[in-house]
């Protein structure tokens, strides 16, 4: 995207990208959205924030000795750069959905990284391949003949919230936060005012000012105010 100044306009993933699931989380407090998932963490200590728009994947258990596609894999194939997948397996602790040959497939696709409401093993290969895994477990587990995709590209039930092909997705060390398509630029934008108003405060903490007047309510900013100069540390 082109600005009508010749610059280019970062897309909404770039945004994301540039933030934090903590900010994201206070944006989305801001306008009442509950879409914050407890219990996924990094499966190996990733360095960055993982953002993307959500490709679902919904997993449950084998129903039948016919062969079935391999887990999620269909989704790799039709994934990209600014993906994250998702897979929900209903928060099963004791089967993996996602593994090693997978995260290798996955990183070729470029894909950003992958969120189970699960488990998933291999956490090494992931780690050393650098491809970001978020997941409730890691059990050595396979799925063959334990668990089967169902579905992908649907909306699935990821802990209490339900996520669709359209969201996105932010991940790092605090957790896992997802943002509806529908809310995508007022969430960032306000995001984006969590993060200025957050770096004047650290400043004016640098600067001798009491931690008491810099985090008073006061400062943090609403969806019914605009930041002034002062506020925002310019």
């Amino acid at each position: 995207m082109t600005a009508p100044d010749g610059a280019r306009t970062p897309s909404l993933v770039e945004r994301l990208r540039a933030l934090d699931s903590c900010a994201v989380s206070d944006a989305l407090d801001a306008y009442g959205l509950s879409t914050v998932v407890l219990g996924p963490r990094p499966v190996w200590p990733v360095p960055r924030v993982v953002a993307g728009l959500v490709r679902t994947v919904t997993v449950g258990p084998r129903r039948s000795d016919r062969p079935a596609d391999h887990v999620a894999a269909a989704a790799v194939d039709l994934s990209g750069p600014d993906d994250v997948l998702v897979i929900a397996n209903h928060g099963r602790p004791d089967v993996s959905c996602w593994g090693g040959i997978l995260s290798r497939a996955a990183l070729a696709r470029g894909i950003a990284g992958v969120v189970v409401d699960g488990a998933c093993r291999d956490a090494s290969e992931s780690a050393g391949l650098g491809l970001p895994v978020f997941a409730r477990a890691v059990v050595p587990v396979s799925a063959r003949g334990r668990v089967v995709q169902y579905a992908m590209n649907e909306p699935v039930e990821f802990g209490d919230i339900t996520v669709s092909p359209g969201d996105y997705v932010v991940a790092d060390g605090n957790g896992v936060v997802f943002v509806p398509g529908a809310d995508a630029e007022r969430v960032i934008a306000f995001a984006e005012r969590v993060v200025a108003r957050e770096a004047a405060m650290a400043d004016a903490v640098a600067a001798g000012r009491p931690v008491s007047e810099v985090m008073h309510d006061s400062r943090f900013p609403t969806t019914d105010t605009t930041d002034t100069p002062e506020e925002s540390g310019s």
